[in-house]
């Protein structure tokens, strides 16, 4: 195990015209999983944003792999995203003008890695993926987001709702793999959800109501 939490946030606060949730303390070592549930506006999806780099807090720190976001020069944290942190998003983010596997192998090529065959086959996505993306369901182009995140071998992986789009049985095949991806790579999730039963497949489970985390 490392000697630091692959995620360390201490004192995480963020407001709009009200205060989304302060005091916010996480810790998230090698192989380990946690899921942050709440009502939609909660604050869950703002608190993955701050977490993986893309906002920043009002105050409070972040650290990921030990290193103190908010200290890093801006080709140091490009270079954190690129090879280290990978996000699943609600919206997949695919490049509709390109098939499914040329989603899958631009990822490889930015994070050079090579595709992994086999991963597509457990996410049951080896049949479809010379198709273009506009000719697959939300629930086929989510799994190649999926696929498209885990090819880059990054040591975080952040989910937000990664399996809004899916069925009950494949939501936890998504679930089992991603688990599995932590422990064969040492690595860590953070997942956001409504979904009591997707947040159980978790090792931590969180509530972030009334601005603070309750554990579940």
């Amino acid at each position: 195990m490392n000697n630091y939490p692959l995620i360390q946030a201490r004192a995480l606060a963020k407001k709009y015209d009200y205060t989304l949730f302060e005091n916010i303390d996480i810790t998230l070592w090698s192989k380990q999983s946690m899921a942050v549930m709440g009502r939609s506006g909660s604050g869950k999806s703002t608190l993955l944003h701050i977490l993986s780099s893309f906002l920043e807090p009002d105050s409070g720190e972040v650290e990921l792999l030990g290193k103190n976001i908010a200290k890093l020069k801006e080709s140091e944290l490009l270079e954190l995203r690129r090879k280290h942190i990978g996000i699943i998003f609600q919206s997949h983010y695919l490049f509709k003008g390109m098939t499914a596997l040329e989603n899958i192998k631009a990822a490889s090529y930015l994070a050079q890695t090579e595709v992994d065959y086999e991963l597509l086959k457990r996410l049951e996505i080896d049949d479809i993926i010379h198709k273009k993306v506009g000719q697959l369901s939300g629930g086929q182009q989510q799994r190649v987001s999926i696929a498209r995140v885990l090819t880059k071998k990054p040591k975080i992986v952040f989910a937000d709702e990664p399996t809004g789009n899916l069925d009950k049985i494949t939501a936890n095949l998504v679930m089992d793999i991603l688990n599995e991806y932590i422990k064969e790579h040492s690595g860590a999730l953070f997942l956001v959800t409504h979904d009591l039963e997707i947040a159980k497949k978790a090792q931590k489970i969180y509530l972030l109501e009334d601005g603070k985390l309750h554990i579940v």
